[in-house]
């Protein structure tokens, strides 16, 4: 509000007690009741209720009540949104709040499932508050269609339905694994149970020797699969499943809390709709004893039009105080969300780096287990290249020969 300048009206023209002229940022002259805080674009006459120049053409501006015209939105003086709400400004403690000089009216704003947002058409790109990452507390504050129906899906239930995913998720990779190490501990119990296979148990000689040592490293081998089964268990199988345990639960209390904040300020809304209808009828009573008080002047009138501007001041301050409400509550669900949602941000990373350790873990332990499994047939190897067959002859002969001397030819 700017105080006239000098020579203007207010030097000029003596006001009723209580009342102050100012000028409007686009120049236009208002007046102010100090007392009730009403405001008007017409000039107030010397007795209240009185217009100051009677057979004039009335202002277009319906009468107006602690800056609040009949219809509910806010009188052009003090020019303030009472229910904007930006996100982009990214400080809880504006939101919502008012800003002389800035003309912010209901069409300036949408209501989204009782959350007021800034209008396309006046702020089609909003500030974010990560702007070089794609972070989950800047793109989920509306509500999306679902696909499976008609109804929407609120921006953090998409969220929750995310973590609620990645924990199933990480629960059928632990499944997964588990199957892996069956098959394992299936195929280590086969190895070792044809390690005791009698099967060709009689070869002789190094090549005996040989096949005896190809025997041995299945039993190895089938020791080296169990102690893999048995590390996927306790290193891979196990962290995964157990990782985050009471997951479901603590993101169910989490949904209950945002969901009980949207049910605050479903409320609050509700709240300032209604305060908004009572001004309204307040302000309508107001004028229609206005009109009567012009058309004929008594002094019962001109106590109903006091005790119609003082229910009417009433309403516009019952209507600023639900709004206030309104927007702390709203200025309480944004914190909420903020924090609320770059927690889940963090729990997301958090699991993925977990899966990943782990899955390097499991490839770890294969190429482990590889190692071990090619050091079970390196003796095989080394006694396959000592094969030799004369050497071998040679000892079959010396033990299980009959004798050297050869037949000869019969003598007539």
């Amino acid at each position: 509000m700017v105080p006239p300048p000098p020579g203007e009206e207010s030097q000029t023209v003596i006001l009723p007690p209580g009342w102050q002229s100012y000028l409007s940022p686009q120049g236009r002259r208002y007046y102010v009741n100090t007392t009730t805080n009403e405001t008007t674009w017409e000039r107030p006459g010397s007795s209240p209720g009185i217009p100051a120049s009677p057979g004039t053409q009335r202002s277009p501006v319906p009468p107006t009540v602690n800056g609040y015209h009949a219809s509910g939105t806010p009188a052009h003086p003090p020019e303030t949104a009472h229910m904007s709400v930006r996100k982009s400004t990214g400080d809880p403690q504006n939101l919502g709040s008012s800003s002389p000089g800035k003309k912010q009216s209901k069409e300036n704003t949408i209501t989204i499932n009782c959350v007021t947002f800034p209008h396309p058409d006046t702020m089609p790109e909003q500030q974010l508050l990560k702007p070089t990452e794609w972070s989950y507390c800047d793109y989920f504050w509306a509500d999306k269609k679902d696909p499976q129906g008609n109804g929407t899906v609120a921006g953090f239930e998409l969220l929750l339905q995310k973590q609620l995913k990645g924990k199933q998720m990480q629960k059928e990779m632990s499944e997964f694994i588990r199957e892996r190490i069956k098959i394992e501990e299936e195929y280590a119990k086969n190895l070792a149970k044809l390690s005791q296979n009698s099967l060709a148990a009689q070869e002789e000689g190094s090549l005996g020797e040989a096949w005896a040592q190809v025997k041995k490293s299945l039993a190895d081998e089938a020791e080296v699969h169990l102690k893999f089964s048995a590390k996927l268990h306790s290193e891979v199988e196990k962290p995964l499943m157990n990782f985050r345990e009471n997951f479901k639960k603590d993101m169910k209390k989490c949904d209950h809390h945002i969901a009980d904040l949207r049910k605050q300020l479903a409320s609050r809304y509700a709240a300032v709709e209604k305060a908004r209808k009572a001004l309204t009828e307040r302000q309508r009573d107001l004028e229609m004893k206005t009109q009567q008080l012009e058309i004929k002047l008594s002094n019962k009138t001109e106590e109903d039009i006091k005790k119609a501007r003082r229910k009417s001041t009433q309403a516009g301050d019952d209507l600023m105080r639900c709004v206030d409400l309104y927007n702390q509550a709203q200025s309480k669900w944004f914190e909420e969300m903020v924090t609320t949602t770059l927690e889940l941000e963090r729990l997301e990373v958090e699991r993925v780096e977990m899966i990943r350790q782990h899955l390097c873990q499991y490839t770890q332990l294969r190429h482990e287990t590889d190692m071990f499994n090619q050091s079970t047939v390196e003796p095989v190897d080394q006694l396959l290249r000592k094969v030799d067959p004369a050497k071998d002859r040679e000892l079959w002969v010396r033990e299980h020969k009959t004798g050297n001397i050869r037949p000869v030819d019969m003598e007539i």
